[in-house]
């Protein structure tokens, strides 16, 4: 069964052309690679329009139904989600004043294999139909974070622009699923773990929660 990278955030923070440019430079190392995109954007592209709120959880299950088929692929080593039913229930809470998709959905998360949570520091841009504002952004960013802390999931932020984004995502997946795709950072072979903290907001628990990922990595524990 293939290895599951899950993509959080937002709108406007990048999850799909991170996506696409990591199954891309996997491809192009070898390691068979399946984007699984984010279904919400699709179905709301030929809908025409935002869910209500009863049909949140129908999406948010179609969401993991594709993730976990892909992953189910005999050729595929790694998936690569844009978004998961976290982000939906997210959606659902803030927009409908609805929680009840967050148990299933932290159900749902803790079996992936690397969650990587999208950072604040694109600039917020409108795509003129369905991203709502910047304070939605944020308000989702803290959400997730609350939830993933809730589930007791390690995660790892990924910051910075245009190929350093890419670039700080594959060192996480290279160090978290054991593949060769990077030259690793000159900090790893002092025996220091290379970290973004100073741009975290929240930095003691990304750190503690992301080192707790890479521990359990080390002793060849699954990731709850």
């Amino acid at each position: 069964m293939a290895r599951v990278v899950t993509l959080l955030g937002g709108e406007s923070t990048g999850k799909t052309s991170l996506a696409q440019a990591l199954c891309e430079r996997l491809n192009s190392q070898g390691v068979s690679t399946r984007l699984v995109p984010e279904h919400l954007r699709h179905w709301c592209e030929t809908q025409g329009r935002a869910p209500r709120a009863e049909e949140q959880a129908g999406l948010a299950r179609t969401q993991a139904r594709l993730i976990d088929e892909a992953a189910m692929g005999l050729d595929v080593q790694v998936v690569v989600a844009d978004t998961t039913p976290m982000v939906i229930a997210a959606y659902s809470e803030l927009y409908f004043n609805d929680v009840g998709l967050q148990p299933e959905a932290r159900d749902w998360q803790r079996r992936v294999d690397l969650t990587l949570l999208m950072g604040l520091d694109l600039p917020w841009v409108s795509d003129g139909f369905f991203r709502d504002s910047e304070a939605i952004r944020d308000a989702t960013d803290a959400v997730l974070r609350r939830e993933l802390q809730r589930a007791g999931m390690a995660f790892q932020t990924i910051y910075g622009q245009g190929p350093d984004r890419l670039e700080q995502a594959l060192r996480v997946l290279a160090r978290s699923l054991g593949l060769d795709l990077v030259a690793p950072d000159p900090a790893w072979s002092l025996g220091r773990r290379p970290w973004t903290c100073e741009k975290c907001s929240d930095p003691d628990c990304e750190h503690r929660l992301f080192t707790t990922l890479l521990a359990r990595d080390n002793t060849g524990a699954n990731t709850p």
